[in-house]
């Protein structure tokens, strides 16, 4: 049985992942951060442009030529950090924290705005420090930088205008855009990751269902097949036993204790059933013939295979051995191999196995839940190989039906 960490795994496999990098469980919350990075490498490489531009020209207000190297290199590094999906949280980090400090150096300096109407460099990069702190700093360090930017870039611009009537108009006007939309930033950044970290906790609980559905599936099955191993093995080797009258018996009683020990000790195996080399129905109708033999009967199995008969994959086809070897250790437990008959059909496409016996029958609503020589050596064991088990009984007999045959996909 697979473990629990192999079945957690395979669950994660099936669900789309960002990236191998990514940890499993992080899906969207990596999409919606690498869509944040792309549109704030975009954004602030336009905002950048503009603003290096209002740095260069005579009509703008022009900046200190070190400052304006500082700004735009850290804000040009953030940009193609952002753009190539390396590096951009730590340099959104250094620009996000770097542009007050570069605000307040700029405030110190003694030049004076010969315009109140022309905005300076650094006010086309106010959203873009706010982007820059949404992708490098958690949510409190978002909010302080926002603040700080525009409170600064505000106070500064008073004071190099003299704080007349006209300054305070315009700075007022622009500061106010500027920061409804570095808030807007935060808040649309903020909403969309508690989505995404929601969509990936639903996910998550989606992958934690299915990993429990599976750990009990695998744990019932694990528990049927053994439960069914021992009955089928044990159980036989005790009737073979019981039956046992001449050395020859007795040997082949103890040959099957063996086969169970045997069988029991492989039961952790990967492939405890057999391998899944194709058989063919003469092998099958020989393999029950020798089952038989086992348990101290000689049956001759009634053939009917049709010259176009197929060979049938070795699971289905052992577990078809396997459920009508059952039901003829059930025959000679219940009904002491009373007018005990076996038929094998096969065609191109299936197979059909007939045991029947002459027995009182028997009361299959009455089988106790635990019994399982029915429930989980026939019906379940066919049903796992995608076969089927029928079961007719009634006071002159009782006929056991194993079948298998090949799934053809319809045509659309």
């Amino acid at each position: 049985m697979a473990s629990r960490g192999e079945i957690v795994e395979e669950a994660w496999r099936r669900m789309p992942q960002a990236s191998a990098r990514e940890t499993p469980g992080r899906f969207t919350r990596a999409r919606f951060e690498r869509i944040l990075q792309l549109l704030t490498g975009v954004g602030a490489g336009v905002l950048g442009v503009q603003a290096l531009i209002v740095a260069v020209t005579a009509d703008g207000v022009p900046m200190d030529p070190l400052l304006a190297i500082a700004l735009f290199a850290s804000l040009g590094l953030m940009v193609v950090a952002c753009l190539a999906g390396f590096g951009a949280r730590l340099f959104a980090t250094v620009f996000a924290l770097g542009f007050p400090v570069i605000l307040l150096v700029w405030g110190l300096s003694d030049r004076a705005d010969p315009d109140p109407h022309l905005q300076p460099a650094p006010f086309y990069l106010l959203t873009v420090s706010a982007a820059a702190a949404v992708v490098g700093l958690p949510l409190r360090g978002q909010i302080a930088v926002v603040a700080a930017v525009h409170w600064l870039y505000a106070n500064i611009r008073l004071i190099r205008g003299g704080w007349s009537l006209e300054i305070w108009e315009s700075t007022v006007y622009d500061v106010s855009i500027a920061l409804l939309l570095g808030i807007l930033v935060l808040v649309l950044a903020w909403m969309y990751r508690g989505i995404a970290t929601g969509v990936d906790e639903a996910r998550a609980q989606v992958v934690e269902t299915y990993t429990a559905a599976r750990v009990a599936e695998a744990s019932e099955s694990e528990r049927v097949e053994i439960a069914a191993l021992m009955h089928d093995s044990v159980l036989a080797a005790l009737i073979a036993a019981e039956r046992a009258r001449s050395p020859r018996e007795r040997e082949l009683a103890v040959a099957m204790a063996r086969e169970a020990l045997n069988r029991l000790a492989n039961a952790e195996s990967d492939d405890p059933q057999g391998s899944d080399d194709d058989v063919s129905a003469e092998q099958i109708a020989r393999e029950l013939e020798a089952r038989a033999g086992e348990l101290g009967i000689e049956l001759t199995v009634d053939r009917r295979i049709e010259p176009d008969a197929r060979v049938f994959p070795g699971r289905p086809a052992r577990a078809i051995a396997l459920a009508a070897t059952q039901a003829l250790a059930n025959a000679v437990q219940h009904a002491d191999a009373e007018g005990l008959a076996v038929r094998l059909v096969a065609d191109a496409r299936s197979i059909e196995v007939w045991v029947e016996d002459e027995g009182p029958g028997l009361d299959f609503d009455a089988i106790e839940a635990d019994r399982l020589g029915i429930r989980g050596s026939i019906i379940a064991r066919m049903s796992a190989v995608g076969g089927s088990a029928d079961i007719h009984t009634g006071a002159h007999g009782t006929m056991v039906v194993v079948s298998w045959a090949e799934q053809i996909e319809e045509e659309p």
